[in-house]
């Protein structure tokens, strides 16, 4: 039996490596640009919620775009006990893009607080163009906003993987696998092929056209959702919008998770309202992370060569994600350990209410 099941995993991932739409690769960046014939006009909505210590090291990336257009930042204060509308006031740059920073107050039943606070934001964007939807502790490159503007001439809604911080030895260990566990839940190729029905979006930089967002009911559209990027994909998505995933190069997090307690507590806060809430499903993520990812190594153990070479296959699909964050190109054999961990942050958001700087849901 032991056997079988060796040549079962070597099966599952040789089928996951060649027919699962090339999830592991890192080759979707954005597309080729095109700059359009005419700017069009870009407000750049930041929903932040006791970000004051965050936003010296990216706001001011956000005021030093260089856009040939109309553009303009809208930080929407969520609340905020640390001073974060006074901080991002205090850091307007000299002939950068006009800040303006505004707060709705506390959000109505049926909404999560970003996206009170992103609704906001785009009410007070008017009659943009199209909308920058970034987080607080994102930060750009001068051109980033230029890059994604021409890269959307035929798209809806343009979204990239912000490159997420890898200083610590838990960063290191988690973050390249939050990454790959994510384009292999949505591959980014099936995202960007009209042929597939795949949704997903990165929140962290989202540009969309006002109008498709609007089209597909705007922000309130989505008004409860805890994974409002997947879920805003998909409601443009429906409305008929082109939607386009990739990996960034001028987009990156600075936010830290130096703990692992500070990367369990990311994972399990929304990792149950992905399974929907469902039983089932978590039952059958967690026999699925055993069987894909544990099993390969434990039965390698034994001495079955099938098994081992499962193993393998497993740490090469890691590798591009490795060298993307620049990490050691071994480390996809630590993927088993590391799903290990997933798996039981996993289980334990199955067993906590859902909340995110001091609000649940």
């Amino acid at each position: 039996m032991s056997t079988v099941l060796a040549w079962a995993t070597l099966t599952v991932w040789t089928g996951l490596a060649l027919c699962h739409s090339w999830f592991w690769r890192t080759d979707q960046r954005l597309p080729k640009l095109i700059p359009p014939d005419s700017w069009p006009s870009v407000a750049i909505v930041v929903p932040a919620r006791d970000e004051a210590d965050l936003l010296p090291d990216t706001l001011p990336t956000l005021l030093r775009q260089r856009y040939p257009g109309d553009a303009r930042v809208i930080l929407v204060d969520d609340g905020s006990s640390d001073g974060t509308a006074e901080v991002a006031r205090s850091l307007t740059v000299p002939h950068g893009l006009p800040l303006t920073v505004t707060s709705p107050g506390e959000p109505p039943d049926g909404w999560t607080g970003k996206l009170w606070a992103v609704a906001h934001g785009v009410r007070e964007a008017g009659d943009a163009d199209l909308l920058l939807l970034t987080d607080a502790d994102i930060a750009h490159d001068p051109d980033s906003l230029e890059t994604l503007v021409a890269a959307s001439s035929d798209r809806d809604m343009v979204s990239q993987m912000a490159v997420l911080r890898t200083e610590t030895f838990w960063e290191r260990l988690i973050v390249p696998a939050f990454v790959y566990f994510f384009a292999m839940l949505y591959p980014f190729r099936r995202v960007n092929s009209a042929r597939w029905r795949t949704a997903a979006a990165a929140g962290g930089c989202v540009l969309v056209r006002r109008e498709t967002l609007e089209r597909a009911g705007g922000i309130a559209a989505i008004r409860g959702a805890l994974i409002d990027d997947v879920a805003l994909a998909r409601a443009v998505a429906g409305a008929g919008g082109r939607i386009w995933l990739g990996y960034a190069s001028k987009v990156r997090s600075v936010r830290p998770y130096p703990r692992l307690a500070d990367l369990w507590q990311m994972v399990a806060r929304s990792a149950y309202t992905q399974l929907r809430h469902s039983p089932l499903l978590l039952a059958g993520t967690v026999v699925g992370m055993i069987a894909v990812f544990l099993a390969p190594p434990a039965f390698a153990l034994t001495g079955a060569w099938p098994a081992a070479a499962a193993w393998v296959v497993m740490a090469a699909t890691f590798v591009p994600v490795a060298r993307y964050y620049r990490q050691p190109l071994v480390a996809g054999l630590l993927l088993p350990f590391t799903a290990a961990l997933y798996t039981l942050m996993t289980l334990d958001s199955a067993r906590r209410r859902a909340g995110w700087k001091g609000r649940t849901y």
